[in-house]
């Protein structure tokens, strides 16, 4: 599993974080478009107080071109190219069909263009409700933590929760919450299985839960900024959370692990008959790896020495440890998990290519 942040530092780094975001409803006439000469681009908000400039990161322009309909390659062209087009493209859609927008700052910078729907759920305030559920599994260990520009995930292992897949090859029950602030995917907890001879972490898709960011439309004015209370959503929130616990609890339990490590158990029957070679190649196109990620399976699939569906679940989940993005790396986790739900034709297809 790969590892990222302490505890400690996860918590310092959202604590930080607290006092330099900034969440607001803008309409979208009092937005402009702005290219720098660098290519750096920005939101001009015409605040109460005065003009406020935030630059935009990746996941904003993506964003932003999505919502006005126009493709992401020709708007990093028109960024690189003709700056002065760009704006005039994305201030005439912003202005021409006024709406609402959800404006998600951070250190200055837009990070998100959403709809005034969505409903957040923010790290900070996630991890302060599970933080004492995770305390009370029995010998909980913070085993990986992080926050990427996208999502925050916590993974926590239990020791007291153990399977034998073969002799001397351990697995502990787990839980992996993760979240998006930026409108990345829904939250989500899932039970997560944690191999000790290689500290793989495998992420199990069923049994798990999800949470939309979609709630109701906020009543905000559409002639003027509206800024975010922390309090805002604070009595919704408080009896979603006590949702958690009993999700966490249910993904951590004796019977969800004990049918997810029965399910990798059989992966052991299950024998890679063909090449290799193939069998990573037909699993790099169904599940749309990279060259470099299919190099780096096939790599560690010859490393395990176990030509099984197990030793191809193995693979994938020790390469997860290897890729410098975390949300990747997770990524990675999940798909071991989903290689448990294949059907016996499809792991025909994938043994005896």
């Amino acid at each position: 599993m790969k590892q990222g942040r302490t505890l400690v530092g996860l918590v310092e780094e959202l604590e930080r974080q607290l006092s330099t975001k900034v969440d607001m409803i803008v309409p979208t006439p009092l937005m402009h478009h702005v290219t720098g000469q660098d290519g750096h681009t920005s939101l001009l908000i015409e605040a109460p107080d005065g003009s406020k400039r935030f630059t935009a990161t990746e996941s904003c322009r993506r964003q932003l071109a999505d919502r006005l309909k126009i493709p992401f390659a020709y708007f990093e062209r028109m960024r690189s190219d003709q700056p002065e087009l760009l704006d005039r493209n994305v201030n005439t859609w912003l202005h021409k069909e006024p709406e609402q927008r959800l404006v998600r700052t951070l250190d200055g910078r837009a990070r998100a263009f959403l709809s005034d729907r969505y409903r957040r759920l923010d790290n900070y305030d996630l991890l302060e409700h599970v933080l004492p559920i995770l305390r009370e599994l029995p010998g909980a260990r913070f085993e990986s933590m992080e926050l990427t520009e996208t999502r925050m995930y916590v993974k926590v292992v239990t020791p007291r929760i153990e399977f034998e897949i073969q002799p001397g090859d351990l697995v502990q029950a787990g839980v992996v919450i993760s979240n998006s602030e930026i409108g990345h995917g829904s939250l989500s907890v899932q039970p997560l299985v944690y191999r000790l001879v290689c500290r793989n972490g495998l992420i199990a898709p069923d049994r798990a839960m999800r949470k939309s960011h979609v709630g109701r439309l906020q009543e905000a004015s559409t002639e003027e900024i509206t800024v975010f209370r922390d309090d805002t959503l604070a009595a919704e929130d408080k009896a979603f959370y006590l949702k958690v616990r009993d999700v966490v609890q249910a993904a951590v339990s004796q019977a969800t692990f004990e049918q997810t490590a029965a399910k990798m158990r059989s992966t052991l029957g299950i024998k890679l008959t063909g090449d290799p070679v193939k069998t990573v190649e037909v699993l790099a196109t169904r599940y749309l790896l990279n060259e470099q990620e299919r190099s780096g399976v096939l790599r560690s699939l010859i490393a395990e020495a176990n030509l099984s569906g197990y030793g191809l679940v193995n693979a994938i989940t020790g390469y997860a440890q290897e890729v410098d993005s975390y949300d990747r790396s997770t990524e990675l986790e999940q798909l071991g998990g989903r290689l448990l739900e294949q059907s016996k034709a499809e792991w025909e297809a994938l043994t005896a290519a």
